[in-house]
């Protein structure tokens, strides 16, 4: 996987409003992983692009009511046959973190890159992507010398008891061995 000007080449371009600067534009050096379905436990929809875009209809699900008016972002979502979709390009700030801390550094949207699976935090994730995530891994961390595998985390851990994702399925072991 090929990383040119800050986007993945092998990704659909789904360009997100919902970006600004990094207040350090050399400071990449955290991966989070996340899990996203629209509407809950529902997959293939165009749904996660709406909200991601800002023109999710709150009309559409009953669900949506409760979310359509928030201005989230990631950088990246990896869908369930493993297709990727890049939102933000990587040295820009995607809002996907939150109220969020991470070895007492606070605002991880900061320096962080943010990875959606297509999913649920108490689903298995597909072999194709676990496949797609470890090379987007590999890539990252040859294009950003600031990123370590170290410094790659769960939506869970840097925002404890507000978040769950990706989720206690999330097989923290294959993906480091498959991105090695």
């Amino acid at each position: 996987m090929t990383i040119i000007q800050h986007w993945l080449i092998d990704a659909i371009k789904t360009p997100s409003p919902n970006y600004d600067e990094r207040p350090d534009a050399n400071d990449i050096s955290l991966l989070v992983i996340h899990c996203i379905s629209l509407p809950p436990g529902e997959f293939d929809t165009p749904f996660i692009d709406q909200l991601f875009c800002n023109v999710l209809n709150p009309d559409d699900h009953p669900y949506f009511k409760e979310i359509h008016q928030l201005k989230v972002s990631a950088h990246l979502l990896i869908k369930r046959d493993g297709l990727c979709v890049q939102y933000v390009a990587f040295n820009k700030r995607a809002w996907h973190a939150g109220q969020s801390s991470y070895n007492q550094q606070e605002r991880c949207n900061d320096f962080s890159i943010g990875i959606e699976l297509e999913g649920t935090e108490y689903c298995t994730y597909t072999t194709a992507q676990y496949s797609r995530l470890a090379s987007i891994i590999d890539s990252l961390l040859a294009t950003y010398p600031t990123l370590s595998r170290q410094r790659i985390t769960g939506h869970s851990d840097i925002a404890p008891g507000r978040k769950l994702d990706p989720g206690p399925l999330f097989d923290w072991q294959k993906i480091l061995a498959t991105s090695i």
